[in-house]
């Protein structure tokens, strides 16, 4: 029952994405509905890191102590400073896993 639940979620996503993908069929989206779409990756994204970075058993934690919100505070200065992924990717990893040993 399980393979088959994750095989029919998997053939939906495919087609979901495919018509809107495909080149050759005729499903085109409207300026407006465009411009509305183009606010769902930043949301989902957002909810995705907000709750991880800002939020420890079920409390909010902006404390120093805190190697989540100091990991990505660093990672936001450096890619706005230098603009390279692997760097920032690199820092901020390497940040994170030393606060998570010694604090």
């Amino acid at each position: 029952m399980t393979l088959l639940t994750i095989l029919l979620l998997a053939g939906i996503t495919f087609l979901t994405r495919y018509l809107f993908l495909h080149p050759s069929l005729p499903v085109k989206l409207g300026p407006k509905m465009e411009h509305f779409l183009s606010f769902s990756a930043p949301a989902v994204l957002t909810a995705i890191w907000v709750p991880i970075i800002f939020v420890r058993d079920g409390q909010l934690n902006i404390s120093a102590q805190n190697p989540y919100l100091i990991s990505a505070s660093i990672a936001v200065l450096l890619a706005l400073k230098f603009k390279n992924v692997y760097l920032t990717l690199g820092v901020s990893l390497t940040v994170f896993t030393l606060l998570k040993i010694y604090l």
